[in-house]
């Protein structure tokens, strides 16, 4: 991990599984943080039916999440396998865990009892709909958060059923919000404060990024219209069908005079003086066939040359790009090559640096328990024969 992040020093015990705590602590281990991450061979945290990684024995899905953190297996259910976690707990500066309601209390290993070993430990829980309440039991699965929540009423449009938002949104919702409590947390503890518990809850994540739309139904009392890829400050607004084979191009005209700039940039054609779209208000109301006039100007041009030509002209025009097109851009700093075995696998890193992007470096992904005798020495100072005693009673598992 590259020095100089604003988490080095920060030690993070990882109770988290699936994704969206995973999420959560990758972003801590991003931000410089030591994150240790326990997993047992009895229970093997590999949900996703992806391609495996031949060199890690793990899923590519795993490898995305947890390049960076170091792997340590225990039996959370054997007393010396939760004695150890509790000690390493006591050491610790964060513990995240996501499981359900009632897990950690059950182990051993809930707040109450952790804080009595570190009165500074910074203790996250995440779950679907929190961890009091009438709803703390329920089972959470992001298509089900986003239907609780509200935001499948934020897609597709009122003539056509709601759909989700796919690639398990909930989850990175949820883990960027955790990641933001911890931050928060640890600032507000400073050098010499008490820890504190934080109980976060992915509907009400969900529930925060509604933002404008939550808001004007509480003002209007109405729920406003699903209005698909249309905006009420922007038209025309648009994902418009381009020459070749399912090929688009995202244009959005939000202001008169960029409104004026389009008109000039695809020559003044006799439809778009109309009077009725010399307004917001005007184009708005009248989008449908305005959206008819340009997808006629849209179908003849590829995406690039209509990018190009109303960038030129100042109106925002984006052509839709797919995954291999993203993936072509290894320049952007977005993405960081995390070493392997066999050679380096390209992954997302950090939107933003706090050293120069050429000098950040994202550590690789563990094999299942590969630092378990180093942390227990390192967090511990445990000997080796102390270490292999633990093993022969099963408490490493």
């Amino acid at each position: 991990m590259t020095s100089g992040q604003p988490l080095t020093g920060v030690r993070v015990l990882d109770f988290t599984h699936v994704l969206a705590g995973p999420v959560c602590t990758r972003l801590l281990t991003d931000l410089g943080a030591e994150v240790l991450r326990v997993e047992s061979t009895k229970r093997a945290d590999t949900p996703w039916r992806t391609t495996s990684d031949p060199d890690l024995e793990r899923t590519y899905a795993y490898v995305m999440v947890h390049r960076g953190k170091k792997s340590i297996t225990l039996d959370l259910k054997s007393e010396a396998g939760g004695d150890l976690a509790r000690r390493l707990a006591g050491v610790a500066d964060v513990v995240v865990e996501n499981f359900s309601a009632g897990v950690m209390r059950r182990l051993g290993l809930d707040f109450a009892r952790l804080q009595q070993l570190n009165p500074r430990l910074v203790f996250l829980s995440m779950s679907g709909y929190g961890h009091n309440g009438p709803r703390k039991n329920w089972t959470s699965m992001n298509s089900n958060l986003q239907a609780y929540s509200g935001l499948m009423m934020a897609t597709e449009t009122d003539e056509n059923p709601p759909v989700a938002i796919s690639n398990s949104w909930m989850d990175y919702v949820g883990g960027l919000h955790g990641c933001f409590a911890i931050l928060q947390a640890l600032a507000k503890r400073g050098a010499d404060g008490p820890g504190c518990h934080i109980d976060l809850s992915q509907f009400e994540c969900g529930v925060a990024t509604l933002g404008a739309s939550l808001l004007a139904g509480i003002v209007n009392g109405v729920a406003p219209p699903r209005t698909g890829n249309r905006s009420c400050q922007a038209a025309p607004q648009g994902c418009y069908r381009c020459a070749g084979t399912d090929q688009w191009c995202v244009i959005s005209v939000e202001t008169d005079a960029q409104w004026h700039a389009f008109r000039a940039a695809l020559g003044q054609p006799e439809w778009a003086t109309d009077a009725r779209f010399a307004t917001l208000t005007g184009r708005i109301l009248h989008h449908d066939e305005i959206d008819r006039h340009i997808e006629a100007w849209t179908r003849s041009r590829t995406p690039l040359d209509i990018e190009s030509t109303l960038r030129r002209a100042g109106v925002s025009a984006e052509h839709m790009r797919r995954m291999d097109e993203i993936m072509d851009q290894t320049g952007e700093g977005v993405f960081q090559l995390v070493p392997r075995k066999s050679g380096a696998t390209l992954m997302t890193g950090l939107p933003f640096a706090f050293v120069p992007r050429e000098q950040q470096s994202f550590g690789p992904t563990p094999r299942l328990g590969e630092q378990t005798d180093d942390a227990l020495k390192d967090w511990l100072g445990l000997a080796s024969d102390e270490i292999a005693g633990l093993r022969h009673i099963g408490a490493l598992a």
